[in-house]
């Protein structure tokens, strides 16, 4: 958004049913990822459908700093020439990550194992995450990180001259630390293992194997053990990045509130490491299709039929939470319009992403008069409020906050404002004009008063 563009934004009611057919943006965890191991393969790889969104171009820039050529064709396609494994080289100058934590925590794997210096600092909201779930196991290839308190941005990595193979059991799940000690590992000698105590999303290594990396996934307790052969030579190999479920979060959801609304979303990814969101709103009623099923870039893709639904509530286990935990701020908009109470289990990783997730999802509900108490790591939702809306919901800088809450406001009673609506293109771009073409009523404030 440009800078005279006002920030804050509101939405209410639309006058009529939302319909249509669209698109969301390429998913944002393989965008990210098909531009580093693209970087760090032999030969041109092209991608299609990449998020062009704040993040994504973020890495775009930190790889083209460390020595790939990055650009974007007309056509819309990116075209990445890598460097090969061990190719790349000091940054001459400090690398902005903006408001992007996977950007952030990938690269710190990239980095570790290349020996050369290079320093990472991103906007205030990132600079204030906590970075040593993944400098700490990082550190054992070799590599040596100094940040500020609490292993928080600006960070200073010299990477390891060699580098030695990483053996490392996750604590908790995540997709992040996993993907980082993979990177670290493409430039190790010997074999990188990683375990984790239940799946997490599984992008990192279906693109290894995509780029001809050995790799080996076996079941391991609850979890997986996975097995990557150091210094392989990836070549380059083309890729097409299928539409992010977590943003097609948005539309389904205010389709699902919307009395009458029918919606059509193409080209969806349907991993199921990473569709708990859909699993879930099926059993709280949601009258969801999936069609046209295939297959795009080694994940499964399909096209989704999203009607107008009267949902009920619902107990998630905690265990579906690493298939969607990006999507527990527009789960909670659902479940306070929903008939009955909802417990959503196992939040705590919410309180380490872009905001304190898990605050700021309870103070946005309760500002918009929905009743929600948080027990520990658990969320409560009463749903069913006779009332909902009228509230102006502080971001934080959080892009999926901002767009659950003018959800919530196609479905209040009341409009809902928003205080800063600039973060949503990290993640989402387009995303105010894709729901107006939709019937959406959004608009920046200074309009809407």
């Amino acid at each position: 958004m440009s800078s005279e563009t006002p920030h804050a934004y509101r939405s209410h009611r639309p006058a009529a049913r939302l319909s249509g057919s669209i698109t969301v943006p390429g998913d944002k965890s393989i965008s990210h990822r098909a531009l580093m191991f693209a970087g760090l393969a032999i030969g041109e790889t092209r991608i299609t459908g990449l998020l062009e969104g704040e993040d994504v171009l973020r890495t775009a820039a930190a790889m083209r700093a460390l020595g790939a050529t990055v650009r974007r064709d007309a056509d819309g396609a990116w075209v990445v020439a890598g460097t090969g494994i061990g190719g790349l080289h000091s940054p001459d100058d400090v690398l902005d990550m903006g408001n992007s934590g996977t950007a952030a925590r990938l690269l710190c794997g990239v980095l570790a194992s290349h020996d050369i210096f290079a320093v990472m600092t991103g906007d205030a909201s990132l600079r204030r995450r906590p970075m040593r779930r993944v400098i700490d196991p990082l550190a054992a290839c070799g590599a040596v990180f100094a940040a500020r308190e609490g292993g928080r941005l600006p960070l200073a990595v010299t990477g390891a001259a060699d580098a030695q193979p990483l053996s490392y059991r996750l604590p908790v799940a995540s997709a992040q630390v996993k993907s980082a000690l993979l990177l670290a590992g493409l430039n190790a000698r010997g074999i990188t293992e990683v375990e984790e105590p239940e799946p997490t999303r599984d992008h990192s290594e279906n693109m290894l194997r995509h780029f001809g990396a050995v790799l080996s996934v076996v079941p391991h307790g609850a979890g997986k053990l996975i097995r990557l052969q150091g210094q392989p030579e990836l070549m380059a190999a083309d890729i097409t990045v299928p539409g992010d479920p977590s943003s097609a979060a948005f539309p389904i959801v205010a389709a699902l509130l919307v009395p009458g609304s029918r919606i059509t979303i193409a080209g969806v990814n349907l991993n199921p490491l990473r569709t708990g969101l859909f699993t879930t709103l099926l059993e709280m009623g949601a009258d969801i299709t999936i069609t046209n099923k295939r297959e795009a870039g080694g994940e499964p893709v399909g096209d989704l039929i999203v009607v107008a639904s009267t949902l009920r509530g619902i107990d998630v286990p905690a265990a579906r939470a690493p298939s969607m935990i990006d999507e527990y701020p527009i789960l909670a908009v659902a479940c306070a319009l929903a008939r009955g109470p909802s417990r959503l289990r196992g939040l705590g990783e919410l309180r380490v992403k872009e905001s304190d997730r898990l605050a700021a999802t309870l103070a946005m509900l309760r500002v918009n008069g929905a009743h929600v108490e948080v027990e520990g790591d658990d969320m409560i939702i009463a749903g069913g409020a006779n009332r909902l809306g009228g509230g102006t919901v502080l971001t934080q800088m959080d892009h999926r906050l901002a767009m659950s809450a003018l959800v919530l406001g196609m479905a209040a009673e009341a409009p809902v404002t928003i205080d800063d609506a600039r973060f949503i293109d990290t993640s989402f771009p387009g995303f105010m004009g894709l729901m107006q073409s939709l019937g959406a009523a959004i608009k920046a404030e200074a309009e809407a008063a």
